[in-house]
């Protein structure tokens, strides 16, 4: 079997497109293209993995939720192996149902796990009580730790630092260095794209660069700035186009050694 278009999240929510899998108790994995990507994970109809580049887990389960654009792919072939998500489906459903505004708040003010904050100076004179998870993650914000740096020295899962971080900015105590942008993402190169090219011709002949092309539009993104980070997925979705099984293994193994 190969991938399968589920739909666009600009047009349908990506619960809609999860529901009938969940229903049939499908394996195999959710791809989103896009400007935002990641991946969801299914084992018999349960939600094992989910990851995005910044989150994993539960919270890059509901980071994906939000997601109001992008195309969903299904790609049933792929055996889950990671498991991130240890809750029951549906628990995690009711937890996505119950947080969900919150947490969309939470990721307009705090988009990746790259975003960096330091003290801000209190000019309003009135005294702030905080807990102690929260002493404990301003003790660590000095402007020049990252809060997924910060998160892997408190040991803290992605939501409780992230809801940490964002109660921190609601009590006025931090505030977002300007310049911390995230690091600009490494493309692939022009070389990539042109060996990538010739070997899925070898496989599937001169419709390679057409294919290419659809697939790059898929993951929202062009040639000349095609992030290195993807590059495996974008591998991984051409070779679903090859249908000899030996060519398709060939064409894995080239490709992936290119980037080595």
């Amino acid at each position: 079997m190969s991938e399968r278009y589920l739909g666009d999240l600009g047009q349908l929510k990506l619960f809609d497109l999860l529901k009938p899998l969940l229903i049939e108790r499908a394996t195999g994995r959710i791809l989103i293209r896009g400007k935002e990507s990641g991946e969801i994970y299914l084992d018999a109809g349960n939600i094992a993995h989910a990851k995005t580049e910044h989150f994993c887990g539960e919270c890059g389960f509901f980071f994906l939720m939000g997601l109001r654009s992008g195309k969903v792919i299904f790609d049933p072939d792929f055996i889950p192996k990671e498991k991130t998500i240890s809750i029951e489906t549906e628990q995690l459903l009711l937890n996505w149902s119950s947080r969900k505004q919150e947490l969309e708040k939470i990721f307009e003010s705090i988009p990746s796990g790259s975003c960096i904050f330091r003290l801000s100076i209190q000019n309003d004179g009135r005294d702030k009580n905080i807990t102690a998870d929260q002493w404990n993650l301003l003790a660590l914000t000095n402007g020049g730790k990252t809060i997924s740096e910060i998160g892997k020295i408190l040991k803290w899962d992605d939501y409780k630092l992230l809801k940490t971080t964002y109660q921190l900015l609601q009590l006025g105590l931090i505030e977002a260095i300007e310049d911390s942008k995230p690091v600009q993402k490494r493309a692939v190169g022009e070389h990539f794209f042109l060996l990538l090219e010739m070997e899925l011709k070898k496989a599937i002949g001169p419709v390679a660069p057409f294919v290419i092309e659809d697939k790059l539009e898929e993951f929202g993104q062009t040639r000349g700035s095609f992030p290195n980070e993807q590059a495996i997925s974008l591998i991984e979705s051409l070779s679903a186009e090859i249908p000899n099984p030996f060519k398709r293994n060939e064409f894995i193994q080239v490709m992936t050694k290119a980037l080595s």
